[in-house]
């Protein structure tokens, strides 16, 4: 009560007391003529009460209200009320004051958890990279330092892959019992193949010969397929014009082989990131191809850019219809249906490129048909640009 701002009159800080048996008034003089306007209570015997009520000016005020009773048995209603400004006023000024140091401790702890994120995770980044780099070929297994949470993840992936090298090399080493024991019976139905000729049922013999070509085809693209290292190594390299060299000297040998001019236009030390037995497999196929289209030559070459090795065999025959060889580039095709230079052969190239993870191309050229192949160059094997 000694609080001066009782003494103001309209100061927005009131107090009064009122007997509730006699109505008798005794009020602060900052009210100056008014009173609180207190509501009427029951019989309930409310000791303290906080409500809204009407100043004397007709504002809003915060009131605490406390009926007493004395040793008499008489009942006070003491009321202390504060203007609702003030109230305004002083959250203001709080929420003023917290909300900078709010924004403060929200940008710290979204820096802490990006920190935490960041370097929490990095060992996960580290083995997505070392996946990656097993996908893409440049390594065989996960050569990565993880911590102890992550490092038997790692571990197991190892595992994984030994055991699919495992599985793989069976497959490849029942690939070749397949073929060598197939060997002998296709030898034997050739012989029987030239003996039905010379009784003359060269119908039946045709027949034959048709469905056991079928058979080394089929065989032969699965052998291609099968020698796939698991996972080939992106290390693998070998030289393209030594490869070419071989073929084309096979290939010379052929009665068709024979009427055409080979031009190997590769330099002696471009290399191409593929192993030496698939390239021969790559090249064997594309120049049998050429060689039987073409009218007088066949021609190899190799160019290397940044990041790819390219490969083109090129023939001056017909070349093949813009039809014809959208669908004969189309994943799935059985190429060896549609006769022609679009043969099974074609189809154990794209194998072959696809699983080094390149990409084979046709284009006709004035004349005849470019067949290029590209390579994508990892680590480890080494091309020089060329022609």
């Amino acid at each position: 009560m000694t609080d001066p701002r009782f003494n103001n009159p309209l100061s927005g800080h009131y107090w009064q007391v009122s007997d509730v048996a006699n109505q008798s008034l005794v009020r602060s003089r900052s009210l100056w003529d008014g009173t609180l306007a207190l509501p009427v209570r029951g019989g309930g015997g409310e000791v303290r009460k906080i409500e809204e009520l009407r100043g004397p000016g007709g504002e809003l005020t915060i009131a605490v209200e406390r009926t007493i009773t004395d040793a008499d048995g008489r009942s006070f209603r003491a009321t202390v009320a504060e203007d609702h400004h003030s109230v305004e006023v002083s959250v203001d000024e709080y929420v003023r004051d917290l909300v900078p140091a709010l924004i403060v401790l929200a940008a710290g702890l979204m820096a802490a958890f990006f920190i935490q994120i960041t370097v929490g995770l990095a060992p996960l980044e580290n083995l997505r990279i070392a996946v990656r780099n097993v996908i893409a070929q440049r390594t065989a297994r996960l050569d990565v330092a993880a911590p102890s949470e992550v490092q038997p993840l790692a571990d197991e992936i190892n595992r994984l892959l030994d055991a699919q090298e495992k599985a793989l090399a069976r497959a490849r080493g029942r690939a070749a019992d397949l073929a060598h024991g197939l060997k002998t019976p296709l030898q034997v139905l050739s012989a029987d193949i030239r003996a039905l000729r010379k009784k003359g049922e060269t119908e039946l013999a045709d027949e034959i010969e048709k469905s056991a070509g079928a058979i080394r085809r089929h065989v032969e693209r699965e052998l291609a397929r099968a020698r796939l290292a698991p996972g080939v190594s992106g290390k693998a390299s070998c030289r393209v014009r030594e490869a070419a060299a071989g073929v084309v000297a096979v290939i010379k040998r052929t009665p068709g082989g024979k009427q055409l001019a080979f031009v190997i236009d590769v330099d002696n030390d471009f290399m191409a990131p593929v192993d030496e037995g698939d390239l021969s497999e790559i090249l064997g196929n594309l120049v049998e191809n050429a060689a039987r289209f073409a009218k007088s030559s066949v021609q190899v070459s190799a160019f290397a850019t940044v990041g790819e090795v390219s490969i083109a065999v090129a023939d001056d025959g017909p070349g093949i219809p813009d039809a014809n060889r959208e669908t004969a580039l189309s994943r799935g095709v059985q190429l060896d249906s549609k006769g022609g230079s679009s043969g099974l052969g074609l189809a154990i190239v794209s194998d072959i490129v696809e699983a080094y993870g390149g990409r084979l191309t046709m284009a006709n050229a004035d004349p005849g048909l470019v067949v290029t192949i590209a390579l994508p160059r990892h680590g480890g094997t080494h091309a020089k640009p060329g022609k």
